[in-house]
């Protein structure tokens, strides 16, 4: 004896269904017009997109948890970016949690109004609430500052840091797993000495983005000895096309004494919002430092 098939279960899987393809094209449609735009490093982008998921699944399905099927969705739409968008391993690595923190917010609202029928209410919270996340950053008036400086201290061990640093740099694996991420790697050097206007070329592992068919990117970065002092070496970066794409690096800055030696580097922050990216650059460019560090110490 077979059973025959809920009509209103097949009803519910076609909503849902259709709620998940709608959600990905109108992702998909805001990936575009942001990127047209420029807008790919702002909250705008960031943050409304899993905002348009959200709420797109909110209006073409009816789910018993709209957090359960936007967490699904966003799932799909990550794993789906890289191959059709071009992104790299560590775009999605750092993009993912925002995405799904932003998912979480929006669903729990969600289901919280549809639990009270508040729909009304539930406008209400997040119309200003998406207006203030999607907002830093998509003009110069609602950015916060970006300019920012991390150091690292590493003890120099007998090192003999001045040689080092006049020399041309051999680099080793990094140790932070944060950096075996699938940041680039310096492969290779040229250039030495520390007068004022020495140059150092560092070539780096080439992009290997996911896209379909695309092609490894060559990636290096060259800088210039800007000031020179006694137990002080600094370098502005004059060409980079390795860390461009995550943030400006302005300069490298390395204090010794004979005990310790300091890096700091100097960067602007690209991607908002900033109470995001700028723990997750700051921690990352800190990883660098100390890799630096490290690099001129052994």
């Amino acid at each position: 004896m077979t059973t025959e098939p809920d009509p209103r279960h097949w009803r519910r899987a076609r909503r849902l269904l259709a709620a998940v393809l709608a959600a990905l094209f109108a992702a998909l449609l805001a990936y575009r017009v942001l990127h047209a735009g420029h807008l790919e490093q702002t909250a705008l982008f960031y943050v409304g997109i899993p905002a348009v998921i959200a709420i797109t699944v909110a209006l073409t399905a009816r789910p018993k948890s709209a957090t359960g099927l936007i967490m699904a969705v966003v799932t799909v739409g990550l794993a789906l970016s890289g191959p059709l968008l071009g992104e790299g391993v560590v775009c999605l690595v750092v993009a993912a949690p925002l995405f799904y923190l932003v998912g979480l917010v929006f669903g729990l609202l969600i289901d919280r109004a549809r639990r009270r029928d508040d729909r009304r209410g539930a406008h209400l919270l997040i119309a200003p609430l998406l207006l203030l996340m999607v907002a830093e950053g998509a003009t110069e008036a609602t950015s916060l500052p970006r300019d920012t400086t991390v150091s690292a201290v590493r003890a120099t061990a007998g090192a003999d840091v001045e040689r080092a640093l006049a020399g041309t740099p051999s680099f080793g694996p990094f140790r932070s797993a944060f950096l075996r991420a699938g940041f680039p790697v310096p492969v290779a050097a040229e250039g030495e000495g520390l007068e004022v206007g020495a140059v150092r070329r560092i070539t780096f592992t080439p992009r290997r983005s996911l896209g379909i068919g695309a092609r490894p990117e060559p990636r290096s970065m060259t800088l210039r000895v800007k000031q020179r002092a006694a137990g002080l070496a600094v370098f502005e970066v004059v060409a980079d096309t390795t860390l461009a794409r995550w943030l400006h690096l302005r300069e490298a800055r390395f204090a010794w004494t004979d005990a310790e030696l300091t890096v700091s580097l100097r960067y602007r922050r690209t991607f908002d919002p900033a109470w995001y990216f700028g723990p997750v650059q700051a921690y990352g460019a800190g990883q660098a430092a100390g890799y630096l560090a490290e690099t001129f110490t052994r």
